[in-house]
């Protein structure tokens, strides 16, 4: 037996570049909070650490340890942020708080809702762990800027983790 799967949707005029990185700055924004609160609390202490003494070096060491926790912490948080607002039900299903407040969405070309899985594989895998934080690794921020800039050539204003997983970003 077949799937049954819904009628693709009529899509909405493309998001543009602007809108889309409007959107970005936002929800990055949004997750400065946390960071620097992170920061202020557990890694700069020890950033005056006094590196002439083996107190000082410990110290140094702590810092920068709890430095790469904060990354992590902030890394979950962000991930579990874009996930969750992007499964909302209704009118606000595949937008983000920055989306929102861009006025944008991502929609499924299938016409499908945003799933947790779905969200997770285009917010988190693809957009940041394929497209940017792995390739960086040996080119350091070229790829994530191609994929950021990737709308700007292609005729229907997408990212390559939007061909990825057959999305379009879309004015709400």
């Amino acid at each position: 037996m077949i799937p049954h799967h819904p009628p693709a949707a009529p899509l909405a005029a493309p998001a543009s570049w602007g809108s889309r990185a409007k959107a970005f700055a936002l929800d990055s924004l949004l997750l400065l909070v946390p960071a620097l609160l992170l920061f202020v609390v557990f890694v700069a202490p020890a950033l005056g650490a006094d590196t002439d003494t083996d107190e000082g070096n410990l110290g140094l060491f702590f810092g920068l340890t709890a430095f790469l926790v904060c990354m992590l912490v902030v890394g979950v948080i962000w991930a579990l942020h874009v996930v969750l607002m992007m499964i909302r039900k209704g009118e606000r299903n595949g937008q983000t708080w920055g989306k929102q407040l861009a006025g944008i969405r991502a929609v499924r070309d299938n016409g499908e809702r945003w799933g947790f899985g779905s969200a997770a594989l285009r917010e988190v895998v693809l957009k940041m762990l394929i497209a940017v934080l792995i390739p960086s690794l040996a080119l350091p921020v070229i790829p994530g800027l191609v994929n950021f800039l990737w709308p700007l050539w292609d005729d229907q204003n997408r990212t390559l983790h939007d061909m990825a997983v057959s999305s379009h970003v879309v004015r709400a």
